[in-house]
C-alpha cells in the first residue's frame, strides 16, 4: 500500500538519539552512529521524531510500504521492556550516549600498592593544579564571533563532557588554546554557522578538536569539520577522542 512514512538522511544525522527517544512506537534505533528505521510497520507516520531532530534529518515521505502495525509495536515494546528488566538497566532510550554505567577507578591503597612497586616507596603528590583558562566565556553559544583573544589563537573546541572524563584535562588540552565547548545534544543545535564566521573572520592558528566515543559527540566533530571546510580557510587540525572511563582513544 501507499501511505506516509518517515525516511531518514544519514548524512545529516549525527546520531544525537533524540529522534528515537520520541519515538512512541520504537521504531527508530541508533546503529553506527546514526538513526536508522527499524522496521516499517513499527512506524506509524505521525512523525513525532520529526520535531525532535535537531539537524533536520527526518522528514516524511509518500512511499510503497507495509501498513502500520499496531500489535506488532505492543509486542515489541514489551520485549524491550522485559529485557532491560532482565538485564536490571534502564528501559534503552535510543541513544548510546546516555547509557548509565558505573566507572570504577583505583582505590588509594592500590595505587600506593603499584607506587611502591615501582619507586620502592609510596610517592603523595601535593602538587596544586593550576588553571591553563586563557578567556571567558567559554560555551560556543555565548562566545562572540569578534573577540581579540581569537587573534593568532589556537583554538580548542571540546564536548561538554571531556573536561570531567580526562584528569589532566587543562594541563593537555587547555593549555595555550583558547577554548569553546558545547554539547550538540543537549543545545539542539548544529554549532557550524557560528564556528565558520570564528574561524573565517579571526586569524586561527590551529583547531584542536576533543570529544567523548559516544555517538552524540559526533555532532561537534561534523559542525568542526563543517566550519572548517565553510570558512574557505586551510587551518591545521587535529582530533582526539576520550572514552568515559578517562582515557585517549583516538588521536588524529
Amino acid at each position: 500500500m501507499i501511505r506516509r512514512i518517515i525516511t531518514i538522511d544519514e548524512e545529516q544525522c549525527n546520531g544525537c538519539g533524540l529522534c528515537a527517544n520520541a519515538c512512541h512506537e520504537g521504531a527508530i534505533i541508533i546503529e553506527d552512529g546514526k538513526a536508522k528505521l527499524l522496521r516499517e510497520d513499527y512506524c506509524d507516520g505521525l512523525g513525532d521524531c520529526l520535531p525532535a531532530c535537531p539537524m533536520d534529518a527526518i522528514s516524511f515521505e509518500e512511499r510503497e510500504a507495509v501498513p502500520y502495525d499496531e500489535e506488532a509495536v505492543k509486542v515489541h515494546l514489551e520485549r524491550r521492556k522485559k529485557e532491560a528488566e532482565q538485564a536490571k538497566k534502564p528501559a534503552p532510550t535510543g541513544c548510546p550516549g546516555s547509557k548509565v554505567m558505573t566507572i570504577e577507578h583505583k582505590t588509594e591503597e592500590k595505587k600506593k600498592e603499584e607506587s611502591f612497586v615501582k619507586q620502592k616507596q609510596a610517592v603523595v603528590s601535593t602538587e596544586v593544579i593550576e588553571s591553563e583558562l586563557r578567556q571567558w566565556p567559554v560555551q560556543i553559544k555565548l562566545a562572540p564571533v569578534n573577540a581579540p583573544y581569537f587573534d593568532g589563537a589556537k583554538l580548542l573546541i571540546a564536548a561538554d563532557c571531556t573536561a570531567y572524563a580526562y584528569g589532566d584535562f587543562h594541563r593537555k588540552f587547555i593549555k595555550d588554546h583558547v577554548t569553546l565547548v558545547g554539547c550538540p545534544k543537549l543545545d539542539s543545535v548544529d554549532y557550524s554557522e557560528k564556528l565558520t564566521e570564528i574561524i573565517r573572520q579571526n586569524n586561527i592558528k590551529s583547531v584542536h578538536i576533543v570529544r567523548m566515543t559516544v555517538p552524540c559527540c559526533g555532532g561537534m566533530e561534523n559542525a568542526v569539520k563543517q566550519a572548517l571546510k565553510e570558512s574557505g580557510k586551510m587551518i591545521p587540525w587535529q582530533l582526539t577522542i576520550i572514552s568515559p572511563q578517562g582515557e585517549i582513544v583516538e588521536s588524529l
